[in-house]
């Protein structure tokens, strides 16, 4: 299963609905195609994601809440229970009987439930979400399919016009729980799940979780002059065992020990790329909030060049991430991998294929200089704070402060 888009309404932290595309925007050239993945492929022409997707914005401007709503979606999609979603914040401020709708589109193979479909289909999930007494109740929901031969164009692509419903609510929900998703059904059937990571709990947290032996070629990448990190289960107890080269072997009990002795970037480098592993070998999403924390550029782009690089990511998997890092961008060839976010009046995102034309223009000299408007710490406020500086000064070299 693979998302295609995201379409939220009627959150009360939006300015307006939010629309999130996974399927490329631009045009696809030859080269642009060996860093992409194909999605599928309909009447002769190919469908591509780009394998990285990131969201930039000055502080406060609602990147994290984005990566949350992604994350909603999709365990919302993966048969987890509305009021279990971990990332349910994001429906903070909706009043009793207020509505919020979701729509989902997403590519997966549906013989099961539509035999038509021997290539797979293009699906759209309708969901309607409610609170009532307190909790949230999913109100209305539907799910259409149509295969891919009525797929003629990118503008065909989410046009669902004369498909009949495939699932619904009112007819397949009768010992559905109230706050569940239809999917529970499509993906029983259809044997579907979506496999997705985030790492949203490790953006203010920086402590290590594995559960197994650390790779000697990932340890060495981050900190060379250690020989091996091991992790021995004994029941509910575990010996972890770190040596340096030259030094010998200490015996730790808890991974929160291993701060004395890694560095905060070796830490978060293993969380990451081990996490990274296991998503290259499903195919499915990575989501990293302040990608950059703790590491530096080049480990930052390591990690985007081995998403890019189908050698290593042979089955599409991708990686979603926030960042202030503007030097960033500069990375990517293209435009359409990168939404703007600002928050005025509530959170809006807006691809920059739409806001920079051209994919030759420098993307991390066009936010800084403000050319993208409402990326750039705002010129009255940077003044107020400095003049409130040189007067905090002025008071100090008086002795009166």
């Amino acid at each position: 299963m693979k998302i295609l888009k995201i379409v939220a309404s009627g959150l009360p932290l939006f300015a307006d609905k939010c629309e999130i595309d996974f399927v490329a925007q631009q045009r696809v050239t030859e080269d642009n195609a060996e860093k992409m993945s194909c999605l599928f492929s309909a009447k002769g022409q190919s469908y591509y994601q780009n394998n990285v997707m990131a969201y930039i914005g000055i502080n406060a401007s609602g990147k994290t809440t984005l990566l949350k709503l992604i994350t909603f979606v999709c365990e919302l999609v993966n048969n987890v229970p509305v009021n279990n979603i971990k990332c349910r914040e994001i429906l903070d401020g909706i009043g009793e009987n207020d509505k919020v709708v979701f729509d989902t589109y997403f590519y997966a193979d549906n013989n099961s439930t539509y035999p038509f479909t021997k290539d797979g289909a293009i699906n759209w999930l309708n969901t309607v979400i409610a609170k009532e007494k307190g909790k949230f109740v999913v109100k209305y929901e539907t799910l259409k399919s149509k295969p891919l031969s009525k797929v003629n164009s990118k503008k065909t692509l989410f046009d669902f016009t004369n498909c009949e419903i495939n699932l619904s609510r009112n007819i397949n929900s009768e010992y559905l729980l109230d706050d569940l998703s239809i999917m529970v059904a499509f993906n029983k059937k259809n044997k579907e799940e979506l496999i997705i990571t985030d790492m949203l709990q490790y953006t203010n947290i920086n402590q290590l979780s594995i559960s197994k032996d650390c790779p000697p070629e990932l340890i060495a990448f981050f900190d060379p002059s250690v020989e091996y990190l091991k992790v021995k289960k004994k029941g509910q107890d575990t010996d972890i065992s770190l040596k340096f080269k030259g030094k010998p072997e200490l015996i730790l009990n808890q991974f929160s020990d291993l701060n004395r002795y890694l560095s905060s970037g070796t830490i978060k480098g293993i969380n990451t790329f081990l996490n990274a592993v296991k998503i290259f070998e499903t195919g499915g999403y990575l989501i990293v909030d302040e990608l950059e924390n703790h590491f530096n550029r080049e480990i930052v782009s390591t990690l985007i060049r081995f998403f890019m690089d189908k050698k290593v990511n042979s089955k599409g998997a991708m990686l979603i991430f926030s960042t202030h890092y503007s030097e960033l961008l500069d990375e990517f060839e293209r435009n359409d991998n990168t939404y703007i976010v600002r928050n005025k009046d509530g959170i809006k995102a807006e691809n920059l294929a739409g806001l920079l034309k051209r994919n030759d223009i420098k993307k991390s000299e066009a936010y800084q200089s403000g050319f993208l408007e409402g990326t750039a710490p705002m010129y009255d406020a940077y003044i107020n704070l400095k003049k409130s500086l040189i007067a905090n000064c002025k008071e100090g070299t008086d002795g009166t402060y």
